[in-house]
């Protein structure tokens, strides 16, 4: 099919779209694009989530199991780990990991092993959109000549643009189909084609001159909230050394009317994007003779919030007349934001394992994570104790780090002696009820 015909095949929906990745990315792209009309393949190289799907059944708990049945029953969703079905799509999504090596360095190399499949079965007449997070130049300067090994040609042959993935899990107010979606091609013409394939789809698309332009605007975005979550992580430290509660002042600031955004400090950055995306542009930047001090500074206040909770921890057992080593301490929650089942990059891991290096006995309760699964760098071997008030009871400190909704029962700490809180999740439940002593880090 040639390109020009493109067009004619998105407005009509009958252009087959092709979601690759169907994790918390591209289950959801793949489903607005089945709910918008069009027929979709949705790969991914993992066989559990593929089988998952083929039974209607959803894997991420925000994601309504009855979404994902509707779409497979309709019989215009199909999953699959066979990548020879690319040659089936007209348009082809790029929804892959984009993490961080052992040095902070970018690691693309799921985009590339992505793009080397594609252009095996790479045909006339096809667009192909990254959406993974990556620095400037990505598109344009790798994916293009990988793609371009199929023998065929860019702009003649095939379109390529870059669209970054703006999801936030759990979220109530706004959708993949709501939030709007920023294009930019590697020409001219492949702007023109993604855009309307999105626009077909969703509420909102925003083109923009490039491609590099639109991945520019992701890693803006995320070094953004990395840089004014490093300074009131920051100022929570000053201001606790001059027993001043940083929440308060938050809140005080906040009834400006102008000129103030609230930013709230945690045990440390999680998600896919805060932790790992503004290292993708520092990285870039030094490539191009430039440091961007801001970006690694944010980065070394972030990570290092495990360790200042931690320290907080064996602090407040030392008021208890207890070290930190035989204490049995509880965290509660690993996911890395409240109410949902994602636990990437979550700071949880690391609080439970600088507690266990101190010698306390470490538990956790989450109900969203029954037991604990391996990870890129951790393998804790736990499952989740009950959630109840004696099970709390029982641990020398509990150490808030994740401030879901059902955690906030008062009652689950009528017995507790002594609470860390990352998230100032305590004070309204327990404050005259003759509670535990509350510290917060």
């Amino acid at each position: 099919m040639p390109i020009k015909e493109l067009d004619a095949r998105i407005a009509a929906r009958t252009a087959r779209v092709g979601v690759i990745g169907q994790g918390y990315v591209g289950l959801p792209l793949a489903l607005v694009f089945r709910e918008a009309g069009f027929p979709v393949l949705g790969l991914d190289v993992d066989p559990a989530k593929i089988a998952a799907i083929s039974r209607g059944e959803s894997y991420i708990k925000h994601i309504g199991p009855d979404r994902v049945k509707a779409a497979v029953e309709s019989g215009q969703y199909t999953a699959t780990t066979d990548f020879e079905r690319l040659r089936e799509c007209d348009a082809i999504l790029i929804c892959v990991p984009t993490p961080l090596g052992p040095h902070r360095e970018p690691d693309n190399s799921y985009i590339h092993s992505t793009a080397e499949k594609i252009a095996k079965q790479l045909r006339p007449g096809q667009l192909v959109v990254l959406e993974s997070t990556t620095y400037p130049g990505t598109t344009d300067e790798e994916v293009k000549p990988l793609l371009e090994k199929s023998g065929l040609r860019f702009g003649d042959d095939f379109l390529l643009a870059f669209s970054p993935e703006r999801e936030d899990p759990g979220r109530k107010d706004f959708s993949t189909k709501t939030i709007p979606k920023v294009v930019g091609g590697v020409d001219e013409a492949s702007t023109r084609a993604a855009a309307a394939l999105y626009g077909a789809a969703l509420e909102n698309v925003v083109p923009v001159s490039s491609a590099r332009v639109a991945e520019s605007c992701k890693l803006l975005e995320n070094v953004f909230r990395s840089v004014n979550i490093a300074l009131v992580n920051e100022l929570k430290v000053i201001f606790d050394r001059m027993d001043i509660d940083v929440w308060e002042v938050i809140r005080a600031a906040s009834t400006k009317p102008f000129g103030f955004m609230p930013f709230y400090p945690g045990p440390g950055l999680g998600g896919h994007c805060i932790p790992l995306d503004p290292f993708y542009l520092s990285w870039k930047a030094a490539e191009h003779g430039e440091w961007a001090r801001f970006i690694e500074l944010a980065g070394e206040i972030n990570t290092r919030m495990p360790r200042y909770v931690v320290q907080k921890v064996a602090d407040a057992l030392n008021g208890d007349h207890k070290s930190v080593k035989g204490s049995r301490v509880l965290v509660l929650g690993l996911a890395y934001k409240a109410n949902i089942d994602d636990d990437r990059e979550s700071p949880s891991y690391e609080i439970i394992e600088l507690l266990r290096e101190g010698g306390a006995v470490v538990d956790y309760c989450d109900p969203y994570f029954p037991k604990t699964h391996r990870t890129r760098k951790h393998d804790l071997g736990l499952a989740s104790v009950p959630l109840d008030a004696a099970t709390f009871a029982s641990y020398d400190a509990v150490v808030v780090a994740t401030a879901h909704e059902l955690f906030k029962d008062p009652k689950l700490f009528r017995g507790v002696r002594l609470v860390v809180d990352t998230r100032n999740m305590i004070p309204a439940l327990v404050q005259g009820s003759g509670g535990p002593r509350v510290v917060k880090a």
